[in-house]
């Protein structure tokens, strides 16, 4: 039967217990292994009701092969797989397709990883002599265009994207590739994340560095929402803001950023990446992500840029050193902008997915995964309105109920710290990361649930709803399955936060193929069907909902 607990905490903050250390571990190294494609759609088994007001198709991205002859090391590292979950009445199919990226291409044609990826350096061409050989280690790393990260929409047009300069142009019915993009052919970055946001009216929000002689930039970029012909793409993107880093040689990692109606908050947190070890990978040998590291006694700095203006408000706020991957919501209220993100107190958790960490089994998986730092959902309240005449050393969070402080050190620097968005039961799921929201409606707005998963193993083992009024939540979870990042979508007519459902893509270790698409209601957090596909999915990354309706 399912499990849906409600779970209650009072607000305070209790004095911290020691973290239970779990054994006994499952193995789930079926979960991040290589998988066949499934490029016509397959019909599905419905259990239960799926309801018939769902018109459209669940896209979804992540690793499907970790191997051409010799392996991947690092989970981010494979090769980009693209599935579609077609809702129509009450029925479901699935297709699946590798992206043809140049990176798969090559490889496949070659039977070896012909294209560098984060954690894997590609080997020298056997067929050059050795003087050849020699000289390809003085080239520099080109970037990746395995686009494997999330589903993104610019114009109308859905992208498969990473975090280099490159994006595939993907039509969401056939899931083909269309066209390859590159970001730097528009605007100067080097990259730009796979979580950008939107306004109202469709337009987006993004950030991307650019590596220039002065040295690294952060940069916010904005791309209009409308396209002006049929070839158009990116045209019109504009970078609004330059942003540089506190050391120019050593700018932080970032995978996404927050943002509130009028702006953007860019999270500068202490994952550095060294630029001369990532010029000089190849050199000595070493993979990308031999150049990120985490340095603990930086602080975190949360620069604010006007959507408007462009302008990099002058006040920067600091806090301790953590790590954050997912932001939840930002909004607005009463003079001061709530910031809502899932923290780590320390950064190493980007080198800890390696492949053979994933695989592992017995004591050392559980001694791997007890001393990895849990993700928690964390608010910082930044005041807006600082001032020459804004008191010092002295608290300026004057919101009811909430236990966030923020002290002026300065006129220009503000120190915060956070207040948990979660009770103490929430560690007995391993915390919370995959957060979603419903976006269309609550984002950059003041909201009440949120959604993700927990982590009682190194990917997620649990379905999460959390009540921000009450802090209690509500979980889906059953033995041996591993449920894929929720997405939320409103049901016609929606009057609550919460009308509507929430789909997850849940797969198992122990069960060849027997994946299923979960319909939980967003409300009760119950199960109302599922769409069992045979096929196996190794574990994924994030998606959207495309509406057909």
């Amino acid at each position: 039967s399912n499990t849906v607990r409600l779970l209650n905490t009072s607000s305070t903050k209790l004095a911290t217990a020691p973290r239970k250390l779990l054994h006994g571990l499952p193995n789930i190294s079926p979960l991040v292994s290589s998988v066949e494609e499934t490029p016509e759609p397959i019909p599905t088994t419905v259990k239960g009701t799926i309801p018939t007001w769902i018109h459209g198709s669940l896209l979804r991205n992540g690793p499907g092969k970790f191997e051409f002859g010799n392996h991947y090391n690092h989970w981010f590292d494979g090769m980009a797989l693209m599935h579609r979950f077609q809702i129509e009445d009450g029925q479901v199919t699935y297709r699946s397709r590798f992206l043809h990226s140049d990176s798969y291409k090559q490889n496949s044609e070659r039977n070896r990883i012909i294209v560098s990826e984060f954690g894997t350096l590609a080997l020298p061409d056997p067929c050059k002599n050795f003087f050849q050989r020699f000289l390809s280690r003085f080239e520099m790393i080109k970037p990746t265009d395995n686009a494997s990260v999330n589903f993104v929409k610019y114009k109308g047009d859905y992208y498969a994207s990473t975090e280099t300069n490159y994006m595939h142009r993907v039509d969401p019915d056939t899931l083909e590739s269309k066209q390859k993009v590159d970001w730097s052919k528009f605007i100067a970055v080097n990259g730009a994340t796979a979580h950008p946001h939107f306004d109202p009216d469709g337009t987006a929000y993004n950030m991307g560095n650019s590596y220039r002689n002065k040295g690294a930039f952060y940069n916010i970029i904005r791309v209009p929402p409308e396209r002006d012909g049929p070839e158009d793409n990116l045209e019109g993107a504009k970078i609004l803001c330059s942003i540089a880093p506190r050391d120019k040689s050593k700018p932080s990692y970032y995978h996404s950023f927050g943002m509130s109606k009028n702006y953007v908050v860019f999270i500068e947190q202490p994952i550095k990446m060294d630029l001369f070890k990532i010029v000089t990978g190849r050199l000595r040998g070493k993979s990308l992500n031999e150049g990120v590291y985490w340095d603990p006694n930086q602080e975190t700095t949360f620069h604010l840029i006007d959507k408007q203006t462009g302008k990099e408000m002058p006040v920067k706020y600091h806090a301790k050193a953590l790590s954050t991957f997912h932001q939840i919501n930002a909004f607005e209220q009463d003079g001061f902008l709530m910031l809502d993100m899932c923290c780590s107190d320390d950064g190493q958790a980007i080198n800890n997915f390696l492949v053979q960490n994933l695989r592992q089994s017995g004591e050392a998986l559980d001694e791997m995964y007890n001393t990895m730092s849990r993700p928690l959902p964390r608010r910082f309240v930044l005041p807006l309105n600082i001032s020459s005449e804004t008191p010092l050393e002295q608290n300026l969070n004057t919101r009811p109920d909430s236990t966030a402080t923020a002290v002026c050190r300065t006129n220009n620097q503000v120190f915060c710290t956070f207040e948990d968005l979660h009770g103490e039961d929430l560690k007995d799921y391993g915390g919370l990361e995959f957060p979603h929201i419903n976006y269309a409606r609550y984002n950059t707005k003041p909201y009440r649930y949120y959604y993700g998963c927990g982590f009682r193993h190194l990917v997620g083992d649990s379905l999460i709803k959390m009540d921000l009024e009450s802090k209690k939540f509500k979980v889906w979870r059953q033995p041996d399955l591993y449920p894929s990042e929720p997405v939320f979508i409103p049901s016609p007519n929606a009057e609550k936060e919460d009308d509507g459902v929430i789909l997850s893509v849940i797969i198992t270790p122990v069960k060849d193929k027997s994946t299923f698409l979960l319909v939980l209601d967003a409300k009760t957090f119950e199960e109302l069907g599922r769409a069992e596909v045979p096929v196996n999915i190794p574990y994924g990354f994030h998606g959207v909902f495309n509406s057909s309706a």
